[in-house]
């Protein structure tokens, strides 16, 4: 009885802790009241303080946020719409034309957002107030991404992919989620930070799950929580991380040529010749973000694009025609390289349509900066918008029966603009998309030359934890070729 007693206790201070948070929220920004201001977009605030948070959540837990869409443009606006979610007024515009605006107002009339959960764990003291300097820094650390940067990486993901599927693979039967995961992580950590120590690795990798279990988990950091455990693993990571760039740095001061040629090395080249240095903690926040990043979506995505090509053999038939015809080009030692990503084309549709099918992200969020008008209603300065992928990658206004499997989609020019937005779109583009090009092409090319594969679970479902996934991690039978 007594343990139930502090149990109602702390529940109801917790309660009326979110009921005072709701209300000195609100009286800083404008509520949900269609009465107060007749042209607020439609919709409703839901619960105090969590408005539509709960329904929002499950939707994403069930892996689409179409019905949470549908359900509110059927009954407000089929344009635009408003909720309330973790506390803020949110806005939700509709379809390629939504898109289109949100993507070409970065930094006009919108800038990036994310709940304060969020900088809590990927904390930054660089300050955000000044946008324009906060925008050129983001592009400058985020070059190494970029494709004429990965150049020399191509061969180094081969090259330990290869090594991979003969330790990992070698058995009749494997879980492709934890398999994939394994290698990306592995990799990631290699091109970063040119970490070799499976020991370390596997210990960063326990930080890193346990940071993306937390980042979609109610925000409340008390010992035990999912949140409150992001946040230490978060910190620790962190610590390992800086000590790496703190050495590095000195190697790059000294101009010694042993300094590893890694993505941490370039973006702290970068920022020295452009003279902006961000502290150690900054550096170590933002690439601890980039391998979560690359950890939670591109081990999905590229779960998915196996799971899809072992449901459909004649996508898998064309994707191996494609890559044996590089292959046969090759000897048995040469490695990939960037001309033969080129020549994938094939194999990047069947990729891209994973990707709208499953993306790896439900979408971002953004803040309006000056009030907005949009479709004749007003948008107040300090609302939240949220756009999602789902919302054009599954209408059929934009795609033709779009719950069929069809990388024939993407052929010739491929869909229309503001339609197909796993990445996002604009200068807030993901910089991890030209990355997950590379890092998907080379896994499609080695484990389709090396196997055929069949599902041991034909009806798996798909859950989302919080990126879309197989539900008991994609279990398959290998079937190597016959050399």
């Amino acid at each position: 009885m007594e343990f139930l007693f502090i149990v109602f206790l702390v529940a109801n201070s917790l309660l009326f802790s979110c009921l005072l948070y709701y209300f000195i929220n609100n009286r800083k920004q404008s509520p949900l009241r269609r009465g107060a201001v007749n042209d607020l977009p439609p919709g409703s605030s839901g619960w105090p303080f969590v408005g539509e948070t709960l329904d929002y959540l499950t939707n994403v837990k069930n892996g689409s946020l179409v019905k949470f869409l549908t359900q509110r443009r059927r009954k407000y606006s089929s344009k635009i719409f408003s909720t309330v979610l973790i506390g803020h007024p949110m806005v939700f515009l509709s379809g390629a034309e939504g898109n289109k605006f949100l993507f070409s107002n970065e930094n006009k009339l919108v800038r990036i957002w994310w709940p304060s959960s969020v900088d809590r764990i990927f904390p930054k003291t660089h300050q955000k107030a000044n946008h324009e300097d906060f925008a050129s820094t983001r592009k400058l650390l985020s070059a190494p991404l970029r494709s004429e940067s990965l150049l020399r990486f191509v061969g180094v993901a081969d090259a330990i992919l290869r090594r991979h599927l003969q330790t990992d693979w070698n058995c009749p039967q494997i879980k492709v989620l934890p398999a994939v995961r394994k290698y990306i992580f592995s990799l990631a950590c290699k091109l970063f930070l040119s970490i070799d120590d499976t020991e370390k690795v596997q210990r960063l990798s326990k930080y890193i799950e346990d940071i993306s279990t937390g980042l979609l988990s109610m925000p409340i950091n008390l010992p035990g929580t999912t949140f409150n455990q992001a946040v230490r693993a978060s910190k620790e990571m962190r610590k390992e991380v800086q000590e790496i760039i703190n050495q590095r740095k000195r190697e790059l001061l000294k101009n010694k040529i042993v300094a590893p040629n890694d993505i941490l090395s370039q973006m702290l080249q970068a920022t020295n010749e452009d003279e902006q240095f961000w502290n150690e903690s900054d550096i170590a926040s933002y690439i601890v973000g980039l391998l979560q990043g690359g950890y939670s979506t591109v081990n999905a995505a590229i779960t998915i694009i196996m799971k899809y090509m072992a449901e459909y053999p004649n996508v898998y038939s064309e994707v191996l025609k494609e890559q044996m015809e590089i292959a046969n080009s090759k000897t048995a030692n040469d490695l990939l390289n960037w001309e033969d990503l080129r020549k994938m084309r094939y194999s990047w549709n069947v990729a891209s349509e994973g990707l709208r099918l499953a993306p790896p992200v439900h979408g971002t969020f953004r803040e309006a900066i000056e009030d907005i008008t949009y479709d004749g209603y007003m948008i107040p300065k300090g609302w939240k918008l949220h756009w999602i992928a789902d919302d054009t990658h599954k209408n059929p206004d934009y795609f033709q029966n779009p719950d069929k499997f069809d990388p024939m989609r993407f052929q010739g020019n491929g869909p229309a603009p503001y339609t197909f937005v796993p990445f996002g779109g604009g200068p807030r583009m993901c910089p991890g998309n030209e990355y997950f090009r590379m890092v998907a092409l080379v896994f499609m090319h080695n484990v389709v030359t090396k196997f055929r594969w069949e599902k041991v679970i034909p009806d798996e479902k798909l859950v989302s934890a919080p990126t879309p996934r197989p539900a008991k991690g994609l279990p398959v039978c290998l079937y190597p070729h016959k050399t």
